[in-house]
Parts: C-alpha cells; structure tokens; sequence
C-alpha cells in the first residue's frame, strides 16, 4: 500500500486525504495546531462558540458533489438553512436588505435604477453560465498545461467567459446606480482584489450569491470541518495533531521522508507521495533545500495577494433587536479602502467591515440571552505595526459606527472579546506575509498562471490549497484536494507500470 503523507488538515488537507484512502493509499495527515481545519477553526470561550475564519456558506451544490463522491450526503452529517435576507448591506444612508427570492430582488433593483431589472436578469444569464462551465469545466482543471483548456464547451464559449474583460468594465455595462454596482462587485473586492483587476469570469460569484443563495450549516462552518474530519476517520485516514513538519527529505529527486516536531521529540513518516495542504511558499521556503524549490523569493513577492483580516470575536451580553446574520457596512469609500488593500497598501483610513452574528440563525453558537458577534476588516498583507493598541483603536472605530447603524448600544453590553489578525496568521498557519485568504483572483493568477499543483523539481510533491488552483475560499479548496489528489494517484500509477 502507498504511503501518502499530507501537511496541514484544512479543508484542501482534509479533501486529497479523503480521496486519496478512497483509491487505496495509507494516507497520514501531520497537523501543527491540536484541531483539524486550517484557517476554517473555532474558537469556544465563556459560553461563546465563533468560527474563527470563512463565515460564509455559498454553493452548496459543491459542497454536496464532495459527499457524494463518498456516497454520502451532506445531510448525512449536517442540517443547512437557507438565509432569508441573505444578508444586510448598510449604507450611508438606509440600510438595504438581500431577499433570498430572486424577483422581490428585482423589484428592489427595479427602484434603484429602472431598466435595472431586466439587466439584471442578463447579467445573471451570463453569471449562470459562467457558473456552470467555471464550477463544472474549469476548476477541475489541474493547470499543468495549456492543452488542458482545449475543451470544445470552453473553446466555444471563451468570449462568454469574459476572461479578458474586467468586472468593473462588465458590472458598469449593465449598471450605473453606485448601490448596484458595489452590490455585485463586494464579493471580489473582500475576497479577490480589486474589480478593475479581475476577470469577469467572476460574475459567477454572484450567480452563487443571489441565485444559488446563502445558506448556514447548523452549529456553524466548523460543523463542515467536523463532518470532513469523520468521514477522513471512517475511511482510515491517520492524523496526527501537534506535529510540527521540520523537514522534507529529498533522495534522487524524491520526497521520501516527512519530518516533524512532536513535544520536542523528532519524528520521521515514510512517504511515496507528499502533499503540501499548508502555505505553499512554507513548504517551499522552510521546508525544502533551495535546490528543490521550484519558486524565488523574488516570484513569491511579486505575487499580489488577496485581503488578509483584521477580526474580532465578540461576545455580548445581551440580544439585539436589529441585526441580521450577516451584515456588510458600505458606509464610507469603497474606492478608497479598496486601494488602501491593493494599490498602496497600508492600514485602511477609514475601513469597510463586515459583521457576523451567527446566533440570530443558532442559538447553541452563545449563552442564552447573549450575541454571538465576529467583525472583519479586510486589510493588505504584510503590514507592519500589528499591535494589541492598533487594534484596540480599529476596534473603538467600527464599534462605533455599528452602533450608529443598528440603533443600540453594544460597547457596555461586550463581556467577551478576541481579536485576530497578520501576526496570528503568521504564526499559526506559517501564513506568507499573513494573508487571509491566498492569492488575488487577477487574470494574470488564473489556471496555469498560479503556482503549480506539482512541483517543478521534486516528482512526487504536490500542493494544494488556497495558494495554488483553483484560488482562495472554502469550495474552490474543496475542490482542490480532489484535483491534486487525481495528479497524485496519476503519478502512482504512473510508477507502478
């Protein structure tokens, strides 16, 4: 039986290691943290239960494809809600509620901007294609080569695709109501990078936005990484927590060994395959000789990077009248934060931010009579200064302003706060320049152009996650694990002709 050793158990760790025992291999995950699940962890404190990193469950149908593969179903392991407000946005003005129900959705276009309606129905047209050949055709793409993209669906749609347009450029062709337009291009701004920088290929983000809808997993999202950790288990995948990856070693072009650190006792784990599932410039920085890295410094500081998070974890004694599950505040300059992320990087003036409160879907996620709230901030990488007093005083800022915006007074009401942000990445997921969320979905980081899947030196390392294909967030890394995990098995099958 093959030995297959994977560094990280995030959901890209936890989703190779799964298909890579469905195909017969002994597989065995080396996890430095004590709990499974990468950046998607949880933190319980005082009575409160916070999801320490995504918050937001879109695309369900993907998340049901990985269950499947199994012959399971999610409701085999967890109970999903539909939001209804998908969320709340607030703006300078009157905040605007997101109706799950498409048409009451066009309607409150409708009000905004007329004709807005019907251009809305086009534009999610072409998001709804967009979807389908990207989710089904594209992302299952290891992107080794650019054969690989001469798929006749892709071929003849590749003007549909948009590749080349940006989303900016794509949103304003339909759209002039400022609301609109920043509506449709918040979920690449958070999560991405700037919208005159991605490719309208990513209009089907809001087709999982609006159409396919925000859903809540019961528990919460560290519910998936529970769920994901017990069928690994119920497969046979070994797991090893607090093991702290030193080392790869490399004979003839080879990975053959894993080194760890285990309460300062060294540790070795045979291996025909390795997968990296942490932070791919770690493994190749700190883990690999610099004869074998396939990537410089210099690459690795030319990439532009996605947001990384300034988070706090709050807990309030008290419920709130007036909130929403999710709420995203819009009440100052889009443009300006946005550059202050991505065009002259530097701690936000004046920031958007976005607010979790998970106990207006859950009771169990907080102390009864009490609100289970998690505020984010997306910030630049690698900024300088990430100290306890920043965040105090960023924290002072925005409490503010929700307060403002919600009618109700919080600050007094707080009797549990944690805050989270660049040092802690670094230091508990080895995160390069402390991102959050991997690289900026640009055209010029898309498919092959992302750090590769394989590695260019090693013949049997592979790496998956946020930082290579498909790109950041839960479902593309769910995806990811599957894509490397059919490279890797290629590769071994390949050896044992």
């Amino acid at each position: 039986m093959k030995k297959v050793v994977i560094i990280g158990s995030g959901i890209a760790g936890l989703s190779a290691a799964s298909f890579m025992t469905k195909a017969g291999c002994h597989v065995t995950i080396l996890e430095k943290n004590k709990l499974p699940g990468g950046r998607a962890s949880q933190l319980k404190a005082d009575g409160f239960t916070f999801d320490m990193g995504p918050s937001w469950y879109w695309m369900p149908d993907v998340f049901e494809r990985f269950f499947n593969s199994f012959e399971k179903k999610v409701s085999d392991y967890y109970l999903l809600k539909r939001l209804d407000p998908s969320y709340r946005i607030y703006w300078e003005d009157i905040p605007m509620d997101i109706p799950a129900n498409y048409n009451v959705l066009k309607k409150i276009f409708e009000s905004l901007e007329t004709g807005s309606s019907i251009a809305l129905d086009k534009f999610m047209a072409e998001a709804q294609y967009k979807y389908e050949v990207g989710i089904n055709k594209l992302v299952h793409k290891p992107s080794q080569s650019f054969t690989e993209f001469l798929d006749w669906d892709i071929v003849k749609g590749i003007l549909k695709l948009d590749v080349f347009t940006s989303m900016k450029k794509h949103i304003n062709k339909y759209f002039k109501n400022e609301k609109l337009k920043q509506l449709l291009e918040f979920p690449v701004l958070f999560l991405g990078a700037l919208p005159k920088d991605t490719p309208a290929l990513y209009s089907l983000m809001n087709y999982a936005d609006i159409k396919l809808g925000t859903w809540y997993p019961q528990g919460g999202m560290y519910t998936i990484v529970n769920s994901m950790y017990a069928l690994a288990k119920e497969l046979g995948v070994n797991f090893y927590f607090e093991h702290d990856v030193t080392a790869i070693t490399i004979e003839n072009n080879k990975a053959t060994r894993v080194n760890a650190n285990y309460q300062n006792e060294n540790k070795n784990f045979d291996a025909d395959v390795v997968i990296g599932a942490a932070d791919y410039h770690f493994i190749e920085n700190k883990l690999l000789p610099k004869a074998y890295r396939s990537y410089t410094e210099k690459y690795w500081d030319k990439r532009i990077m996605a947001p990384s998070c300034l988070i706090y974890y709050v807990g309030i004694k008290k419920k709130i009248k007036n909130i929403q599950h999710h709420s995203l505040f819009f009440d100052v300059s889009f443009d300006l934060h946005g550059k202050e992320i991505y065009t002259d990087p530097k701690w936000p003036t004046e920031p958007l931010f976005y607010v979790s409160a998970a106990s207006v879907s859950d009771i169990t996620v907080a102390p009864e009579g009490c609100e289970n709230l998690f505020f984010l901030i997306p910030i630049a990488t690698g900024l300088e200064g990430d100290t306890e007093e920043l965040r105090d005083q960023y924290f002072e800022k925005i409490l503010h302003r929700f307060e403002t915006k919600i009618g109700e007074p919080i600050k007094d009401f707080i009797i549990y706060k944690q805050s989270y942000s660049i040092s802690n990445f670094v230091h508990d997921y080895n995160s390069y320049k402390g991102n959050a969320y991997g690289l900026a979905n640009t055209l010029m980081q898309t498919a092959i152009l992302k750090p590769g899947i394989k590695s260019k030196k090693v013949d049997n390392l592979f790496y998956t996650g946020q930082l290579t294909v498909p790109g950041p967030g839960v479902p593309p890394s769910l995806i990811s694990g599957e894509v490397v995990a059919k490279e890797a098995i290629k590769y071994l099958n390949k050896i044992d002709r």
